[in-house]
């Protein structure tokens, strides 16, 4: 009898074991690849003209250009933007779109 106990015991204990399960392997995602010196970033190209009475700075994406900045020695900058991709600059005193957000206040805590 006692050796059927004791052949018990040790069935059900390596049942136990088998029961367990694994813990799952560490998988590490795969290095990005790098990066060449010719890949482009889609980053703007800045060309600074500094004449004498003004600074021109011409804002190209792509060889694209699509806004100028113009800051005279006197004055406020301003800003030749082209928003249709047409070619075609409508002057803007600043990058403010114009659009305000209502900010009532309904109640105070």
């Amino acid at each position: 009898m006692r050796p059927y106990i004791f052949v018990s015991l040790v069935c059900l204990g390596l049942s136990a074991y088998a029961a367990q399960p694994e813990a799952p392997a560490k998988i590490e995602p795969p290095p990005p690849p790098p990066m060449a010196a010719d890949d482009s970033v889609d980053e703007p190209q800045v060309t600074i003209t500094k004449q004498t009475e003004q600074t021109v700075e011409e804002y190209r994406v792509g060889g694209r250009l699509y806004m100028i900045k113009i800051t005279p020695k006197i004055g406020a900058p301003y800003y030749l933007v082209d928003d249709r991709g047409d070619g075609k600059f409508a002057r803007q005193e600043g990058l403010d779109s114009g659009l305000r957000v209502p900010r009532w206040i309904i109640k105070r805590f």
